[in-house]
């Protein structure tokens, strides 16, 4: 998914692993503005738009709480669908076997910005 700009997001440090998300929101090419959000997986940080693949809702249940009890799954607030937070593939729940939408971030000096 591409953005219109780049941008700082956060500094890497705000970012555990399985931790708390970081919430943005990016400018889409058509003009539109939409929520998103990084996560640290396995030492790795990926951005994902914030929508669930199953009904347009928003997946954390709370600010930044993207993750299950285990840190392994990215889940859905309002259903429980639960996704891979490197992949975003959908492995339970009604959307099973869809994706999350990626927004292109990086990390690079102790910041994860926008773009690759």
């Amino acid at each position: 998914m591409a953005a219109t700009a780049t941008g700082l997001i956060c500094r890497s440090d705000a970012l555990a692993d399985g931790g708390l998300g970081v919430r943005f929101t990016i400018t889409l090419e058509d003009g539109r503005e939409a929520p998103a959000f990084v996560v640290r997986h396995q030492g790795s940080v990926y951005g994902w738009l914030n929508a669930c693949r199953h009904q347009p809702a928003q997946l954390d249940w709370k600010d930044g709480e993207f993750f299950d009890l285990s840190g392994q799954h990215l889940v859905c607030s309002m259903h429980g669908a639960l996704y891979l937070p490197d992949s975003g593939l959908c492995v339970a729940g009604p959307c099973r076997g869809a994706k999350l939408v990626s927004v292109d971030v990086c990390e690079a000096d102790g910041e994860v910005r926008l773009g690759a």
